[in-house]
């Protein structure tokens, strides 16, 4: 695979990119840099910036990691380049999470900015946003969920669309998340720290209180409570909506329950997540039981047998989200490369 060095235009594309994958609170826990040889591309924790009471093992990190990793792929295939990852390439640097490869650049494709991916995902990386509103009671069409499913498994984690009892059942256990998580001051003050109040200054980071949704009217979907109440806010920041009936979720589950399939959880959440946005469909991270074992395991279907439940997804047609701030590249991306923002 013959390599050319990426420019710093390149660079700073790149790092845009993965610097806008989603996190838990916005925490954007990575950093990214170029590999020694110049034709590719590493993603590094950022420890600093996790969140460790949600998040007591590091998962989160990492799917945020890995949706990061997803979004460099398809920005190098916006740049025509080939790309090959390595995930936990060297056991002696644990911050290294992830290195891609990129071969330089294609010719004769049709295509190249669709890749791997079948399509353009590339313009869905700034469309995409998480939607804490109410959503329709429009159902997800088949063709269209089979996408969703097929694109998951191309990164190596089974998306499951849930069928009432399993909703009912994962709203059930993410309930029961919630509740203990408003009963617990620590975790309240940790999620409560990502929280970004209008001070006129523009923040890089964390939640701004534009982007916080409503609770539900009749308690049936189980919004994390910060978005109702943050600190020093009397009630609710905005009054509480009547949501879907029952709303559409998914799980995204793996075999394993280690670094490297957490960092392809993350891979396919962001590849569904971009294509989700290309055909109009709003996403809701529900990450409540994910963060506690006991209920974790509960999320599981039992007649699937084993396996790990990674993710809770809430899917369906609605308004989109706002956007998050972001991290100035500078902050992101070692070594600091000079010029202007990433070309579009």
């Amino acid at each position: 695979m013959t390599q050319s060095a990426l420019t710093p235009a390149d660079l700073r594309l790149l790092a845009a990119a993965g610097g806008a994958a989603p996190s838990l609170h916005n925490s954007q826990p990575w950093r990214f840099r170029p590999t020694p040889d110049g034709g590719g591309i590493e993603v590094l924790a950022d420890p600093d910036r996790s969140v460790p009471l949600a998040d007591a093992n590091g998962a989160a990190l990492h799917i945020a990691a890995g949706a990061a990793l997803l979004n460099l792929r398809v920005a190098a295939a916006r740049l025509g380049r080939r790309a090959a990852v390595r995930l936990l390439p060297d056991p002696a640097e644990p911050r290294l999470l992830a290195v891609l490869d990129l071969a330089g650049p294609t010719a004769g494709e049709d295509s190249p900015a669709a890749g791997p991916f079948g399509r353009d995902l590339y313009p869905a990386i700034a469309e995409r946003h998480s939607s804490r509103q109410p959503f329709t009671n429009r159902d997800v069409p088949e063709a269209v969920a089979a996408e969703l499913i097929a694109a998951a498994r191309e990164e190596g984690v089974a998306l499951a669309v849930l069928e009432e009892g399993g909703v009912r059942r994962v709203l059930e256990v993410t309930a029961e998340a919630e509740d203990r998580i408003a009963h617990d001051p620590a975790r309240q003050a940790e999620t409560r720290s990502w929280l970004r109040p209008d001070t006129g200054e523009a923040p890089a980071d964390g939640l701004p209180y534009a982007v916080l949704g409503p609770q539900d009217h009749d308690a049936r979907v189980p919004m994390r409570e910060f978005a109702g109440r943050p600190p020093h806010h009397e009630g609710p920041l905005q009054p509480s909506q009547r949501f879907e009936a029952l709303p559409q979720l998914c799980t995204l589950a793996t075999a394993g329950d280690g670094p490297a399939d957490w960092l392809r959880t993350g891979q396919a959440l962001e590849r569904v997540w971009l294509l989700a946005t290309v055909h109009g469909l709003r996403l809701t991270v529900l990450h409540q039981a994910v963060e506690w074992p006991d209920l974790r395991w509960r999320l599981r279907d039992p007649a699937e047998g084993p396996g790990h439940v990674q993710l809770v997804l809430r899917v369906g047609y609605g308004p989109p989200g706002a956007a998050t701030p972001r991290r100035p590249l500078a902050d992101v991306l070692d070594p600091p490369v000079s010029g202007g923002p990433a070309p579009a």
